[in-house]
């Protein structure tokens, strides 16, 4: 490993960075498309692993396959959601295919927002 250890903030797997010089970096290995990259930006997140940069791009690629239903569509138990105890818990894959963080703390957030409570 080369670059500076971390840990992934999507996985909490370590992994070594080496942003100072980007060229140099394990995820320059990455080809992502440019939608991934439009995702990426809009994330809460700093570097990732590859492994997680990898899902990413799948689940981008994904959404094309099985688009948001859109406002007042269906939304595709298994693929938007799941049920957990009589309520509807919204997948990882749900919050990209629908587009933005709605900064709520979700369970499944696709954005890497964490909640701050007050202590």
């Amino acid at each position: 490993m080369s670059g500076k250890l971390q840990y992934c903030p999507r996985c909490k797997k370590a992994f070594s960075c080496n942003k100072e010089n980007i060229s140099a970096c394990d995820c320059m290995q990455i080809s992502l498309s440019n939608a991934a990259k439009t995702y990426l930006a809009s994330t809460f997140y700093g570097c990732l692993c590859n492994d997680c940069l990898v899902a990413i791009e799948l689940l981008i690629a994904r959404e094309k396959e099985c688009p948001f239903p859109g406002l007042g569509g269906e939304l595709t138990e298994g693929v938007h959601y799941y049920i957990e105890d009589g309520y509807r818990v919204f997948t990882e894959f749900y919050h990209i295919s629908r587009g933005y963080c709605c900064r709520s703390g979700c369970r499944h957030c696709a954005y890497g927002f964490k909640r701050r409570y007050a202590e």
